[in-house]
C-alpha cells in the first residue's frame, strides 16, 4: 500500500466487481491507491456523499496526436479518378499531418485530448506512441523526447497513461523500406529498447512503460522476438492486426497466413498482449485468441470512421475472450459511444438485440463496462479497472440529477448510461486519489484548452 490515509468517500451505490452495491465506503491513501471499499457501511461524519459510483475506464488504444486531425479528413476524394475513400486514403492525410508537429504542440494536444477523456469516463489511457522523430527524420538529442511530452501532458491532466513506444522499421511486409512520409516514425529494435530504458525512471502509480510493434507489415518477426525478450518480464505489448482486408490480402501473399494465424505462429502471444483491431479474422484465429488470454482492443468509433468493418464480438463473447475499447484517433472521446457503438453494430450486423450478454449478466451495460474494465485494466499493465483495495483510487460519480438517471432502478442505471441520450452523465472524477473533473469540468480545463487552441492556430496556418 501508499502512505497515509488521503481520502474518502461514501457512495449510496457502487459497483463492485461482484456487482452494485449499497452504502460503499471508499477510503483510499497518499499515494493514490485504495485501500478499504466497505459495503452496507455507516456514513462517517464530513464524508462526501455520492449516489452512483463506477470504477474509471481504460483507454487502452490512443494515438494522441491524432485529435488534433479531428473533422479535417470528411470530405469526399478523387472521383474523376475513380479513388474511392478508405482507410488508406486516410492514413495519407494523417501522415501529411503528422509531419509539422513539434514536441511542444504534441504536449499541449495530448493534455488536451487527456481532460476530455477524463471528462468523459476514461481514468486511464494506452498511447500507442510512434511519432518519434523530427521532421527530417532524425532523432532528438533525448531520444524519448516526443514520448517524455506525452508523459507530461498526462500529468497535466492527471490521467493515468501506460506509454508504449512503437517499433516501426518498414512500410509493408517483407521489411519493404519506409517512405519519405514514414521518416518520423523510423525505430529499430534498439532504438525501441532506448526509448523503453529512458522512460523507467517515470514508472510508478500513475505510469506504466511497454512496448508496441506497429504491426505485421511494420515491424518484422525477428525484431519483434528480440524486443519482447528484452522487455522486462509483466509489461504490456500492443500490436494493430488484421484492421483491414488489404492488410490481411498482404499478409497472405507474403506469408500464406491471415495476420492473427502468422503472428501466432511466429510469437508466443500471451496474456500480455492487446491485439488492437483484429477486424477481420475468422473462427480459428477468434479461437486463438481467446485461448491465449490476449485482449482485443477494439475501438469501434475510428473502426466506423475509417470504414474498417466489425469484429464478431458474440463469436469472442463465447469462447471466452476479453476486450476492452479505445478511442484511437479520437474521433470521440467517450467510453459511452464507444461502448454503445460495440453493441449497436453487432445489432445491425445480426440483426437482433442485447447481443453483449451472457447466461450470468443479461444486463447489456452492465456486462460491457466490466468486461471493457477487466480488458482494459489487462492490457494496461496498471492496478485498474475495480473498486477494490490494492487498485488505483480511480472512480467516476455520475450525474444523479440528470433526468435519465430520475427513478432509475439499480439495475438499470448502466443501461440508462450507455443506450439513453447524449448528454455526459460523468460530473466528478477521481483519478490517482485525486479530483481531476469537478461538476463535469476538469480542474485545469481553461488552462489546457488555451495552449490547445494556440497550437491548432499554428497547425492550420502551415
Amino acid at each position: 500500500m501508499g502512505g497515509a490515509l488521503s481520502g474518502c468517500l461514501f457512495a449510496r451505490h457502487a459497483l463492485l466487481p461482484q456487482g452494485w452495491r449499497r452504502d460503499v465506503l471508499l477510503e483510499w491513501d497518499a499515494a493514490g491507491d485504495l485501500t478499504a471499499v466497505t459495503d452496507n457501511a455507516a456514513l462517517p461524519a464530513g464524508v462526501e456523499v455520492a449516489e452512483y459510483v463506477l470504477p474509471g475506464m481504460v483507454n487502452l488504444h490512443s494515438h494522441a496526436f491524432q485529435r488534433a486531425l479531428g473533422g479535417m479528413t470528411e470530405v469526399a476524394g478523387d472521383e474523376v479518378n475513380h479513388v474511392a475513400d478508405s482507410f488508406w486514403t486516410w492514413r495519407d492525410l494523417m501522415y501529411r499531418f503528422a509531419r509539422h508537429i513539434t514536441p511542444e504542440q504534441m504536449e499541449s494536444i495530448a493534455a488536451q485530448l487527456f481532460a476530455e477523456c477524463l471528462r468523459h469516463g476514461y481514468t486511464a489511457v494506452c498511447e500507442f506512441h510512434y511519432l518519434q522523430r523530427d521532421m527530417a527524420g532524425a532523432l532528438y538529442a533525448r531520444p524519448a523526447e516526443t514520448a517524455e511530452r506525452v508523459l507530461a501532458a498526462a500529468r497535466i491532466s492527471g490521467i493515468g497513461l501506460t506509454m508504449l513506444p512503437v517499433l516501426y522499421s518498414h512500410a509493408g511486409f517483407g521489411e519493404q523500406p519506409l517512405k519519405p512520409e514514414q521518416a518520423r516514425f523510423r525505430t529499430d529494435a534498439d532504438d525501441v529498447l532506448s526509448i523503453i530504458e529512458a522512460l523507467a525512471p517515470q514508472r510508478g502509480g500513475q505510469v506504466e512503460v511497454g512496448f508496441a510493434p506497429h504491426s505485421l507489415r511494420a515491424a518484422g518477426v525477428a525484431q519483434i522476438r528480440a524486443v519482447t525478450h528484452a522487455l522486462p518480464a509483466g509489461r504490456p505489448i500492443h500490436i494493430h492486426i488484421a484492421e483491414q482486408q488489404g492488410e490481411v490480402r498482404q499478409c497472405l501473399d507474403y506469408s500464406g497466413r491471415r495476420p492473427v494465424q502468422y503472428l501466432y505462429e511466429q510469437v508466443d502471444v500471451d496474456a500480455r498482449w492487446c491485439l488492437v483491431h483484429a477486424t477481420h479474422v475468422q473462427p480459428d484465429e477468434v479461437a486463438l485468441m481467446a485461448a491465449s488470454g490476449a485482449v482485443a482492443g477494439l475501438c469501434p468509433t475510428t473502426e466506423a470512421n475509417l470504414g474498417d468493418g466489425l469484429f464478431p464480438l458474440a463469436e469472442f463473447i463465447a469462447a471466452g475472450g476479453r476486450f476492452g475499447v479505445g478511442s484511437d484517433s479520437h474521433v470521440s472521446q467517450s467510453p459511452v459511444e464507444e461502448l454503445r457503438w460495440l453493441e449497436y453494430g453487432q445489432r445491425l450486423q445480426r440483426q437482433q438485440r442485447n447481443v453483449a450478454a451472457t447466461p450470468d449478466q443479461r444486463h447489456v451495460g452492465d456486462y460491457l463496462w466490466q468486461a471493457a474494465l477487466r480488458g482494459g485494466a489487462q492490457a494496461s499493465g496498471r492496478k485498474l479497472g475495480a473498486l477494490a483495495p490494492g487498485c488505483r483510487a480511480d472512480l467516476l460519480v455520475l450525474d444523479d440529477a440528470h433526468v435519465n438517471l430520475c427513478g432509475v432502478a439499480i439495475e438499470n442505471v448502466l443501461g440508462s448510461v450507455l443506450f439513453c441520450g447524449n448528454d455526459n452523465l460523468v460530473r466528478d472524477v477521481l483519478c490517482g486519489g485525486q479530483w481531476q473533473v469537478r461538476g463535469g469540468r476538469h480542474v485545469a480545463q481553461d488552462a489546457i484548452a488555451s495552449a490547445y487552441k494556440r497550437t491548432l492556430a499554428q497547425l492550420r496556418a502551415l
